[in-house]
């Protein structure tokens, strides 16, 4: 520092701070960039079950579509870094899930940890429900969705949208809509996720996504019905729409609408 306050030669200038960039290293898909729901679900793991904690985030990661089938994960070092757990951890988690049938090893130029696809069908994931549900666990499952649903599609039309935010919400729109039976499932989560992230609340996407897996768990019991599909879309395009154009209380209205029509299905089905 000079005696009339300036830098002195060599010494840095101090910048106003900006918002930290997301390099390549950080990212838990390779070339796919960062999203909101992929922050909050690579939280550090703060369980004492640490292994059990971090197969279960990266199984959220790949059955809620974040991760999508044939997509590489970050490598385990990175993964480890994030999780803020031991790279034999990291390992463990992915050996574990790549013998369930859930990931895949690719060796050569390219290589690295794929996200198998077709993913396996299975028994419930860690945090889905078994077989036997009362109707109360019914109830506070899917009363749980429509609060942390509705408020996510009101927060999402509440706030001024980038165009990258956009361009998102369209292009998540765009996939369901022309998604195969086989993906359906896995793609109106990515919807579901993604007005989430809109919120821009890391907090709320962490829980949606949590009981987001609970709910898939439940809607791979029942059959899926086409002409509940052709409706559901109808509604997805008027929920996009609303928070698009910024009408928080017609989202809102819009989506508790939409939960309410699989909330019937799923107690016809299971009840």
């Amino acid at each position: 520092m000079t005696s009339d306050g300036g830098p002195a030669v060599g010494e840095a200038t101090r910048e106003t701070p900006r918002e930290p960039t997301r390099e390549p290293a950080v990212e838990l898909a390779v070339g796919v960039p960062e999203s909101l729901a992929q922050e909050a679900l690579s939280r550090p793991v703060r369980s004492g079950n640490t292994f059990e904690e971090t197969l279960a985030r990266l199984l959220q990661l790949i059955r809620l579509g974040i991760v999508a089938p044939g997509e590489a994960l970050a490598p385990e070092r990175e993964l480890a870094a994030r999780f803020e757990v031991s790279r034999d951890t990291v390992r463990e988690a992915i050996r574990s899930l790549a013998d369930a049938g859930y990931l895949e090893s690719r060796r050569g130029r390219y290589g690295g940890t794929f996200v198998c696809d077709p993913l396996p069908s299975g028994p419930p994931a860690p945090g889905e429900p078994g077989p036997s549900l009362t109707a109360d666990e019914l109830d506070d499952i899917l009363t749980l969705r429509a609060v942390l649903e509705v408020g996510a599609a009101r927060a999402a039309a509440s706030r001024a949208l980038t165009a990258a935010e956009r361009e998102s919400l369209n292009a998540r729109l765009v996939e369901l809509r022309a998604a195969a039976p086989a993906d359906y499932r896995r793609l109106d989560s990515r919807l579901h996720l993604t007005i989430a992230e809109l919120s821009g609340s890391p907090s709320l996407v962490s829980l949606v996504a949590e009981n987001r897996m609970v709910v898939n768990g439940l809607l791979d019991r029942i059959p899926l019905i086409a002409p509940n599909i052709a409706h559901s879309d109808e509604q997805h395009g008027q929920i996009v729409w609303a928070v698009l154009v910024g009408d928080a209380d017609r989202a809102a209205a819009l989506m508790a609408e939409h939960l309410e029509g699989s909330e019937s299905l799923l107690r016809a089905f299971l009840s």
